[in-house]
Protein backbone atom coordinates (compact mmCIF):
# COMPACT_ATOMS: atom_id res chain seq x y z
CA UNK A 1 0.00 0.00 0.00
CA UNK A 2 1.39 3.19 -0.39
CA UNK A 3 2.44 5.91 2.46
CA UNK A 4 2.63 9.44 1.77
CA UNK A 5 4.64 11.90 3.85
CA UNK A 6 4.26 15.97 3.91
CA UNK A 7 6.90 17.92 4.65
CA UNK A 8 5.93 21.18 6.67
CA UNK A 9 9.10 23.51 6.38
CA UNK A 10 9.94 26.96 6.31
CA UNK A 11 9.49 27.92 2.53
CA UNK A 12 7.67 25.05 1.55
CA UNK A 13 5.03 22.31 2.11
CA UNK A 14 5.87 19.70 0.21
CA UNK A 15 4.25 16.12 -0.75
CA UNK A 16 5.52 12.76 -1.62
CA UNK A 17 3.43 9.45 -2.09
CA UNK A 18 5.28 6.34 -2.63
CA UNK A 19 4.76 2.82 -2.77
CA UNK A 20 8.17 -0.14 -2.01
CA UNK A 21 9.86 -0.91 -5.09
CA UNK A 22 11.10 -4.17 -5.92
CA UNK A 23 14.19 -3.22 -4.71
CA UNK A 24 12.55 -2.34 -1.56
CA UNK A 25 13.33 1.15 -1.87
CA UNK A 26 10.54 4.01 -1.93
CA UNK A 27 9.33 4.60 -5.59
CA UNK A 28 7.87 7.44 -6.27
CA UNK A 29 3.85 8.15 -7.26
CA UNK A 30 3.20 11.68 -6.65
CA UNK A 31 5.46 14.62 -5.64
CA UNK A 32 4.10 18.00 -5.10
CA UNK A 33 5.11 21.30 -3.68
CA UNK A 34 3.38 24.51 -2.24
CA UNK A 35 5.39 27.28 -1.72
CA UNK A 36 3.67 28.42 1.35
CA UNK A 37 6.08 30.61 3.79
CA UNK A 38 4.95 29.95 7.27
CA UNK A 39 8.13 31.10 8.67
CA UNK A 40 7.99 35.39 8.78
CA UNK A 41 9.55 36.05 11.59
CA UNK A 42 11.93 32.98 11.97
CA UNK A 43 14.70 35.43 12.21
CA UNK A 44 13.60 37.55 15.53
CA UNK A 45 14.69 36.22 19.26
CA UNK A 46 11.60 34.84 19.68
CA UNK A 47 10.10 33.47 16.83
CA UNK A 48 6.14 33.13 16.38
CA UNK A 49 3.75 32.01 13.97
CA UNK A 50 1.73 34.39 12.55
CA UNK A 51 -2.22 33.54 12.53
CA UNK A 52 -2.33 33.89 8.74
CA UNK A 53 1.27 31.98 8.28
CA UNK A 54 -0.64 29.35 10.60
CA UNK A 55 -3.70 29.25 8.43
CA UNK A 56 -1.96 29.24 4.92
CA UNK A 57 -0.03 25.88 6.40
CA UNK A 58 -3.59 24.50 7.21
CA UNK A 59 -4.64 24.69 4.10
CA UNK A 60 -1.85 23.82 2.13
CA UNK A 61 -1.36 20.81 4.19
CA UNK A 62 -5.29 20.07 4.23
CA UNK A 63 -5.00 20.25 0.31
CA UNK A 64 -2.22 17.71 0.10
CA UNK A 65 -3.86 15.20 2.72
CA UNK A 66 -6.50 15.08 -0.05
CA UNK A 67 -4.10 14.23 -2.74
CA UNK A 68 -2.58 12.02 -0.62
CA UNK A 69 -5.83 9.80 0.05
CA UNK A 70 -6.81 10.41 -3.59
CA UNK A 71 -3.82 8.76 -4.74
CA UNK A 72 -4.13 5.34 -2.54
CA UNK A 73 -2.13 6.32 0.99
CA UNK A 74 -4.27 5.64 3.88
CA UNK A 75 -0.80 6.24 6.05
CA UNK A 76 0.00 9.85 6.03
CA UNK A 77 2.79 10.94 8.22
CA UNK A 78 3.63 14.88 8.22
CA UNK A 79 6.27 16.20 10.03
CA UNK A 80 7.67 20.06 10.78
CA UNK A 81 10.96 21.25 11.08
CA UNK A 82 12.83 24.47 11.66
CA UNK A 83 9.75 27.05 11.30
CA UNK A 84 7.54 25.17 14.15
CA UNK A 85 10.10 23.57 15.59
CA UNK A 86 11.68 27.41 16.69
CA UNK A 87 8.28 28.62 16.95
CA UNK A 88 6.75 29.97 20.67
CA UNK A 89 3.34 28.77 19.33
CA UNK A 90 4.20 25.72 17.22
CA UNK A 91 2.19 23.51 19.76
CA UNK A 92 -0.65 25.55 18.59
CA UNK A 93 0.17 25.28 14.92
CA UNK A 94 0.22 21.11 15.65
CA UNK A 95 -3.40 21.28 17.50
CA UNK A 96 -4.85 22.95 14.96
CA UNK A 97 -3.39 20.36 12.28
CA UNK A 98 -4.88 17.84 13.73
CA UNK A 99 -8.47 19.45 14.31
CA UNK A 100 -8.43 20.00 10.37
CA UNK A 101 -7.07 17.03 9.03
CA UNK A 102 -6.90 14.37 11.96
CA UNK A 103 -3.27 13.31 11.66
CA UNK A 104 -1.28 14.13 14.40
CA UNK A 105 1.85 16.17 13.47
CA UNK A 106 5.56 15.20 14.08
CA UNK A 107 7.57 18.19 15.14
CA UNK A 108 10.78 16.86 14.70
CA UNK A 109 14.18 18.17 16.41
CA UNK A 110 17.43 19.29 14.58
CA UNK A 111 19.14 15.93 15.29
CA UNK A 112 15.89 13.83 14.00
CA UNK A 113 15.87 15.91 10.81
CA UNK A 114 19.15 15.44 10.12
CA UNK A 115 19.14 11.90 10.61
CA UNK A 116 16.13 11.39 8.27
CA UNK A 117 17.70 13.43 5.64
CA UNK A 118 20.88 11.02 5.62
CA UNK A 119 18.23 8.15 5.36
CA UNK A 120 16.69 9.22 2.33
CA UNK A 121 19.76 10.30 1.08
CA UNK A 122 20.61 6.41 0.47
CA UNK A 123 17.57 6.10 -1.26
CA UNK A 124 19.17 7.57 -4.41
CA UNK A 125 20.12 4.86 -6.41
CA UNK A 126 22.46 7.54 -8.30
CA UNK A 127 24.48 7.38 -5.33
CA UNK A 128 24.69 3.92 -4.38
CA UNK A 129 28.00 3.58 -4.89
CA UNK A 130 29.49 6.11 -2.60
CA UNK A 131 30.45 4.87 0.66
CA UNK A 132 32.01 7.81 2.26
CA UNK A 133 30.64 11.51 1.74
CA UNK A 134 29.21 14.54 3.69
CA UNK A 135 25.87 15.83 2.85
CA UNK A 136 24.63 19.36 3.07
CA UNK A 137 20.88 20.24 3.53
CA UNK A 138 19.89 24.16 3.05
CA UNK A 139 16.40 25.16 4.09
CA UNK A 140 14.82 28.05 5.06
CA UNK A 141 14.98 27.77 8.60
CA UNK A 142 18.26 25.96 8.77
CA UNK A 143 21.46 23.75 7.74
CA UNK A 144 21.64 19.88 8.09
CA UNK A 145 25.14 19.04 7.83
CA UNK A 146 26.17 15.03 7.81
CA UNK A 147 29.13 13.14 7.48
CA UNK A 148 28.82 9.34 6.15
CA UNK A 149 31.42 6.63 6.37
CA UNK A 150 30.47 3.24 4.53
CA UNK A 151 26.92 4.78 3.97
CA UNK A 152 26.65 5.28 8.05
CA UNK A 153 25.99 8.35 9.53
CA UNK A 154 29.18 9.67 11.64
CA UNK A 155 27.63 12.91 12.73
CA UNK A 156 24.70 15.08 12.49
CA UNK A 157 23.83 18.43 13.53
CA UNK A 158 21.50 21.34 12.25
CA UNK A 159 22.35 24.99 12.31
CA UNK A 160 20.36 27.95 12.55
CA UNK A 161 21.37 28.99 9.33
CA UNK A 162 18.44 28.70 6.99
CA UNK A 163 17.97 31.00 4.19
CA UNK A 164 14.61 32.52 5.43
CA UNK A 165 16.56 33.24 8.89
CA UNK A 166 19.75 34.82 7.71
CA UNK A 167 17.29 37.00 5.38
CA UNK A 168 15.54 38.40 8.41
CA UNK A 169 18.51 38.84 10.10
CA UNK A 170 20.47 40.76 7.62
CA UNK A 171 18.88 41.91 4.80
CA UNK A 172 16.91 44.49 5.94
CA UNK A 173 15.34 45.52 2.38
CA UNK A 174 15.07 42.03 0.64
CA UNK A 175 13.12 44.04 -2.09
CA UNK A 176 16.92 45.83 -3.28
CA UNK A 177 19.91 44.19 -4.64
CA UNK A 178 21.70 42.23 -1.90
CA UNK A 179 24.63 44.52 -0.96
CA UNK A 180 28.20 43.81 -0.49
CA UNK A 181 27.78 44.74 3.53
CA UNK A 182 25.02 42.32 3.98
CA UNK A 183 26.67 39.43 1.73
CA UNK A 184 29.72 39.98 4.30
CA UNK A 185 28.17 39.75 6.94
CA UNK A 186 26.32 36.66 6.08
CA UNK A 187 29.74 35.43 4.96
CA UNK A 188 30.89 36.07 8.60
CA UNK A 189 27.77 34.81 10.37
CA UNK A 190 27.54 31.36 8.77
CA UNK A 191 32.01 30.54 8.84
CA UNK A 192 31.44 31.73 13.03
CA UNK A 193 28.64 29.12 13.09
CA UNK A 194 30.21 26.62 11.10
CA UNK A 195 33.35 26.98 13.81
CA UNK A 196 31.05 26.79 16.73
CA UNK A 197 29.84 23.49 15.52
CA UNK A 198 31.96 21.65 15.75
CA UNK A 199 31.16 19.46 12.36
CA UNK A 200 34.72 18.37 10.62
CA UNK A 201 35.67 20.52 7.81
CA UNK A 202 37.34 21.08 5.74
CA UNK A 203 36.36 18.07 4.25
CA UNK A 204 38.92 15.31 3.16
CA UNK A 205 40.43 15.78 -0.35
CA UNK A 206 38.04 13.86 -3.08
CA UNK A 207 35.49 13.48 -0.62
CA UNK A 208 32.10 13.57 -2.36
CA UNK A 209 29.85 16.48 -0.82
CA UNK A 210 26.22 15.69 -1.40
CA UNK A 211 23.56 18.96 -1.71
CA UNK A 212 19.72 18.80 -0.99
CA UNK A 213 17.36 21.51 -0.46
CA UNK A 214 15.72 24.14 -2.63
CA UNK A 215 18.74 26.65 -3.39
CA UNK A 216 20.39 23.86 -5.41
CA UNK A 217 17.05 22.72 -7.62
CA UNK A 218 16.43 26.47 -8.56
CA UNK A 219 19.74 26.67 -9.48
CA UNK A 220 19.11 23.33 -11.72
CA UNK A 221 15.72 24.95 -12.48
CA UNK A 222 17.22 28.24 -14.02
CA UNK A 223 19.62 26.36 -16.04
CA UNK A 224 16.94 23.57 -17.38
CA UNK A 225 14.92 26.56 -18.33
CA UNK A 226 17.97 28.78 -19.87
CA UNK A 227 18.66 25.38 -22.08
CA UNK A 228 14.76 24.25 -22.46
CA UNK A 229 15.36 21.35 -20.53
CA UNK A 230 13.82 19.35 -17.65
CA UNK A 231 15.40 19.49 -14.40
CA UNK A 232 16.12 16.02 -14.94
CA UNK A 233 18.20 16.47 -17.87
CA UNK A 234 20.57 19.28 -16.15
CA UNK A 235 24.05 18.01 -14.64
CA UNK A 236 23.32 17.37 -11.14
CA UNK A 237 27.15 18.74 -10.04
CA UNK A 238 27.12 22.33 -9.45
CA UNK A 239 30.33 23.56 -8.85
CA UNK A 240 31.15 26.89 -6.78
CA UNK A 241 32.21 28.59 -9.49
CA UNK A 242 28.01 28.13 -11.09
CA UNK A 243 27.01 29.36 -7.57
CA UNK A 244 28.72 32.68 -7.93
CA UNK A 245 27.81 33.17 -11.00
CA UNK A 246 24.11 33.19 -10.49
CA UNK A 247 24.64 34.81 -7.38
CA UNK A 248 26.29 37.76 -8.93
CA UNK A 249 22.81 37.62 -11.80
CA UNK A 250 20.33 37.49 -9.29
CA UNK A 251 22.09 38.94 -6.44
CA UNK A 252 22.47 42.63 -8.15
CA UNK A 253 19.01 42.95 -9.56
CA UNK A 254 16.31 44.05 -7.64
CA UNK A 255 13.34 41.31 -6.32
CA UNK A 256 10.97 42.72 -9.70
CA UNK A 257 13.24 41.72 -11.86
CA UNK A 258 13.88 38.45 -9.50
CA UNK A 259 10.52 37.61 -9.81
CA UNK A 260 11.37 37.19 -13.44
CA UNK A 261 13.68 35.27 -14.16
CA UNK A 262 12.88 31.83 -15.65
CA UNK A 263 13.14 28.73 -13.22
CA UNK A 264 13.23 30.84 -10.08
CA UNK A 265 9.92 30.28 -8.03
CA UNK A 266 8.89 33.57 -7.37
CA UNK A 267 8.08 33.22 -4.04
CA UNK A 268 11.25 32.31 -3.51
CA UNK A 269 13.04 35.36 -5.09
CA UNK A 270 13.42 37.40 -1.61
CA UNK A 271 15.63 35.10 -0.14
CA UNK A 272 17.76 32.89 -3.18
CA UNK A 273 20.63 35.49 -2.95
CA UNK A 274 21.23 34.62 0.84
CA UNK A 275 20.53 31.20 -0.07
CA UNK A 276 23.26 31.08 -2.27
CA UNK A 277 25.70 33.49 -0.37
CA UNK A 278 25.11 30.73 2.81
CA UNK A 279 26.63 27.99 0.60
CA UNK A 280 29.41 30.17 -0.87
CA UNK A 281 30.20 30.60 3.06
CA UNK A 282 29.88 26.68 3.44
CA UNK A 283 32.20 25.73 0.34
CA UNK A 284 34.60 28.54 1.08
CA UNK A 285 35.21 27.07 4.68
CA UNK A 286 34.60 23.86 3.50
CA UNK A 287 36.96 23.36 1.07
CA UNK A 288 34.38 22.41 -1.47
CA UNK A 289 34.65 22.87 -5.19
CA UNK A 290 31.22 21.49 -5.65
CA UNK A 291 27.99 20.02 -4.69
CA UNK A 292 26.42 16.58 -5.96
CA UNK A 293 22.84 17.40 -6.04
CA UNK A 294 20.06 15.16 -5.20
CA UNK A 295 16.27 15.48 -4.80
CA UNK A 296 16.13 12.78 -2.32
CA UNK A 297 15.74 14.20 1.37
CA UNK A 298 13.68 14.17 4.31
CA UNK A 299 10.36 12.91 2.87
CA UNK A 300 12.46 10.14 1.10
CA UNK A 301 13.84 9.24 4.82
CA UNK A 302 10.63 9.33 6.27
CA UNK A 303 9.09 6.76 3.71
CA UNK A 304 11.69 4.57 3.79
CA UNK A 305 11.47 4.56 7.39
CA UNK A 306 7.13 3.90 7.02
CA UNK A 307 7.70 1.64 4.31
CA UNK A 308 9.59 -0.40 6.34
Amino acid sequence: MPVAVIDIGSNSIKLLVAERSPGGGPLELLSRTLEVRISHGIGSANPRLGNQAMERGITAVTDLVTEARLAGADHIAAVATSAVRDASNGAEFMERARSAVGIDLRILTGSEEANLIGRGLTTDPALSSLRDFDVFDLGGGSLECLSFGDRQVKDAISLPLGCVRLTEKFVPAPGAALSWPESLAIHLHVTQALVRSGFPLPVAPGLAVIGTGGTLTTVRAMEAARQGLNLGQTDPLITVSTLRQVLASVGSVDLEARRKIPGLPPPRADVFPVALATLLALAEFGGIPAFRHSLRNLRWGIASEMLE
